[in-house]
This record gives structure tokens, sequence and C-alpha cells, in this order.
């Protein structure tokens, strides 16, 4: 029986790992879900993404865990944050 096969852009999930970590520098900005999904969205459309192969249920290592790929990830999300503050999509009671 063939295994099932999954293609990931693992960028993706390097940007919500950070995520956290540049929303502390803006303790003012909004954290609903909506917001969240947006500034993801808009780093990633400023990102390359980076598509990895498995097999369903395999590990993907750390590929990304590199210095150049931190900065870069770190830089778009800030910019990002910095336009949604500027033009939130949510409810003005979100």
């Amino acid at each position: 029986m063939a295994r099932h096969k999954e293609v990931k852009n693992v960028m993706e999930d390097y940007v919500w790992e950070l995520l956290p970590e540049v929303m502390k520098k803006y303790p003012h900005a909004c954290k609903c879900d909506t917001c969240l999904a947006d500034i993801a969205a808009l780093a990633l459309k400023s990102l390359t993404p980076k598509y990895v192969v498995r097999t369903n249920g395999e590990i993907i290592s750390k590929t990304l865990d590199l210095p150049q790929f931190t900065v870069s990830v770190l830089m778009e999300l800030t910019k990002a944050v910095e336009a949604v503050l500027k033009h939130p999509k949510h409810e003005n009671n979100a």
C-alpha cells in the first residue's frame, strides 16, 4: 500500500512559531484571531516559501533554524504587525 505524501511549506510553521516573540514588543496590539492571521499572511506573502515533501507521520527537521531565516522572518513579521496596527480588519469590538 502506498504511503501518503504531504507537501508542506515549513515557513508557515516558522512564522507562527516566531509570532509570539514579535507580539511581545507590541503589548497594545490586538491579538484576536483575525489580526494574528492577517499578520501571519502578510509576513508569508513577503517570505520565500520553503516546501518539503514528507511521508505521512514523518517529522520535519528544523531546516529553517538558521540565523538568516530567523532574521528574515522576524523582520517581515515586524512589518506585518505595523501594517495591521494601521489597518486592522476586525470589528471594533474585537
